[in-house]
């Protein structure tokens, strides 16, 4: 029953990361050059629960716009320079639907953690 409890608070802790990872990434859709974490779940410690097995980077180029750079010439004066820059390559649409899942598995696991709690006093209750 514990064992239980504790598989659920393990995958309580996953799916919190996962959404913190979420969070950055949205608040940096409009962040040039930034590249979008994501996180990868693997079966927990004993084939218990689930834990993040790493957080990586997407490498995939987001898309390119033209910026007026001002740069500073010899003469003190400053000039526009048209430079390409990479834009952020996060996908709101993608982010929208992790923050669902792991809502929803956060939830879940509390629900079970709800009802264990539950069930651990009634048998209490009844041996006492």
């Amino acid at each position: 029953m514990i064992s239980g409890i504790s598989s659920n608070l393990q995958a309580l802790s996953a799916f919190a990361t996962s959404q913190a990872v979420t969070a950055d990434n949205v608040a940096n859709v409009n962040t040039d050059g930034y590249q979008s974490a994501r996180v990868t779940l693997e079966t927990g410690q004993g084939g218990n629960g689930v834990a993040v097995q790493e957080i990586t980077r997407d490498q995939t180029p987001g898309p390119l716009h033209f910026e007026d750079i001002p740069v500073e010439t010899a003469g003190g004066r400053t000039e526009g320079e048209w430079t390409a820059v990479e834009g952020s390559n996060v996908d709101l649409s993608t982010q929208m639907v992790n923050m669902i899942i792991d809502k929803n598995a956060y939830a879940a696991n509390l629900a079970s953690i709800r009802t264990q709690d539950e069930l651990i006093g009634s048998i209490l209750n009844m041996t006492a």
